[in-house]
């Protein structure tokens, strides 16, 4: 039986996120492993509603802030090459990754 690896990758820049998908796609391709993914799971929205005046006096106007965190979940064939690549990528900082062997 062949054990896979579940890669979830987390971040709010998902511009750097798609290139992460692409390069684990890529060393998939390679190395010939079965892939499944990745599959985008709902987007976190936190909205943070402000008073835009300090005081608290005049026209009651609010700023909405919203921070979106986006995630993709990828299944891969846990292969010693394969496991060795994906430890050795280069991650920028706004991404976040967890492996867990299933």
């Amino acid at each position: 039986m062949v054990r896979r690896a579940r890669i979830k990758l987390t971040s709010t820049d998902y511009k750097k996120l798609e290139e992460i998908c692409s390069e684990l796609k890529a060393i998939a391709e390679k190395t010939g492993v079965k892939m499944s993914g990745p599959i985008p799971l709902p987007t976190k929205k936190l909205r943070v509603p402000v008073l835009r005046t300090p005081c608290g006096e005049g026209t009651k106007t609010w700023d909405k802030w919203e921070m979106r965190i986006h995630r993709r979940l990828i299944d891969i064939d846990a292969d010693d090459r394969v496991m060795r690549r994906i430890m050795r990528m280069k991650v920028p900082e706004e991404v976040y990754i967890t492996i867990q062997l299933i």
